[in-house]
């Protein structure tokens, strides 16, 4: 967004400075006119009065001193009534030279390495984002911090919104898988397995698996006194012991999971812990274990249904991320104006901070200088070069002309007390 203090102001379509100048060489082409009316009216009048005579010797000289300068502005921008005369139309006859100029001084004066470093080394530039990043509102005006946040949530919804989902998505899941197929998992498994049995962390999974297992049973009694019943022979469904089988079976595996999961000691969690640890071993060590893990990692991350369910996870994902960037308070933009402030209290505080920021900025600008300086200039050089003699004229016209016409003004001026001058100098001689 352009800074609005050097925008040029608008008014009736055209920038006011332009119109300024143009009022003003009016104003300069007015005088020179009156002065040359002012010069013919009072030539009659000098034996009348000795008066009239200073005042012809005013507008004769003020005449001369006027049209001067007017020749003088207007040879720098372009030829005096269209009459091609010699070292006239100054700045349009040198365009190229003025740009190579311009760029020189830009490149000795600002795009060196030393006044780059020179400049840069008084400047405390993390003090000075700290000190805007925890300003108040009522202290430094409209609350730049909510617009920078604002205008960054928003572009961050918009990003999102305009990307297509569904190659997104596929794109981070790419990604993502990519990663994940570079990993060993069994390794990096066997040693979190080994690490939580030896902090004894796999107790509460062991309970948990216990439980599970109760409620499972009990969920599937009836399943379970179906299968006995199918498998008891005739005799002993006549005579309704297949019942009593299939009660005593449950009620010994409730009473042994009830005693596994009371006895911290019971054999059959040695047995269970014994098996763990083989695994553990057997993911780091055993070059077939190693491979059926990675076989089913490769199979989990081509499975469709795995793809499937990314996808609506990622859908979820993006439309969160959108609804909280555009809340104002609460969401996104809320934590980032947070984390704003808190930077901006670092770097207010911590000088060491401060000092390495500084430094990473220096030698950031003075490698831009070093690298790119050149680029800059040319870029500069070239750009002016491109354009053509009446927008250069124009530009420089529009910016400085108004100046240039108070040069008339004053010449017009000056020449007339001057020359009344000199009428009293020669009148007295």
């Amino acid at each position: 967004m352009a800074n609005p203090r050097s925008a040029p102001l608008m008014f009736g379509g055209e920038p006011l400075t332009a119109d300024r100048g143009r009022r003003m060489r009016w104003t300069a082409t007015a005088m020179l006119a009156a002065m040359a009316v002012f010069f013919f009216t009072t030539h009659g009048l000098i034996g009348v009065h000795p008066a009239w005579a200073y005042a012809n010797a005013f507008a004769e000289a003020a005449m001369v001193g006027g049209l001067a300068d007017w020749f003088a502005v207007t040879a720098l921008f372009r030829h005096p009534l269209g009459i091609p005369i010699p070292h006239t139309a100054i700045i349009p006859m040198n365009k190229d030279r003025i740009a190579d100029t311009m760029a020189q001084f830009l490149q000795e004066n600002f795009l060196t390495p030393a006044v780059v470093a020179r400049r840069m080394s008084g400047m405390n530039v993390a003090r000075a984002v700290g000190d805007f990043l925890v300003a108040s509102p009522e202290s430094s005006g409209p609350d730049a911090r909510s617009r920078i946040t604002g205008g960054a949530a928003e572009l961050f919804a918009e990003v999102l919104e305009s990307l297509d989902p569904d190659r997104l998505g596929n794109q981070v899941r790419s990604g993502l898988g990519a990663q994940l197929g570079k990993i060993d998992v069994s390794p990096l498994a066997g040693r979190m397995l080994e690490s939580a049995m030896a902090d004894r962390r796999h107790l509460p999974l062991i309970d948990g698996l216990i439980r599970w297992a109760g409620l499972t049973l009990e969920d599937n009694e009836e399943t379970i006194r179906d299968i006995i019943h199918v498998r008891v022979n005739g005799v002993l469904r006549w005579a309704g012991l297949d019942k009593t089988i299939s009660g005593n079976v449950l009620d010994g595996l409730y009473k042994l999971l009830a005693e596994v999961l009371i006895d911290p000691d019971h054999p059959l969690r040695g047995k269970v812990e014994e098996g763990l640890q083989k695994l553990a071993y057997d993911l780091q060590h055993d070059p077939e274990t190693r491979e059926r893990v990675e076989e089913m990692k490769r199979d989990l991350i081509e499975n469709p249904a795995v793809a499937e369910w990314w996808m609506g996870v990622w859908e979820r994902i993006r439309q969160s991320l959108i609804r909280r960037a555009r809340e104002a308070d609460t969401g996104l933009g809320g934590e980032m104006r947070k984390g704003l402030a808190d930077l901006g209290s670092a770097l207010k505080q911590d000088e060491r901070l401060q000092l390495q920021i500084n430094r990473f900025a220096r030698r950031t600008a003075v490698g831009i200088a070093t690298r790119y300086g050149g680029e800059i200039v040319t870029l500069v050089s070239e750009t002016v070069k491109r354009w053509d003699a009446t927008t250069i004229t124009g530009r420089i016209e529009n910016a400085v002309g108004r100046d240039l016409q108070f040069i008339r003004i004053n010449g017009t001026l000056v020449g007339g007390l001057v020359g009344m001058t000199l009428h009293f100098i020669t009148t007295l001689l």
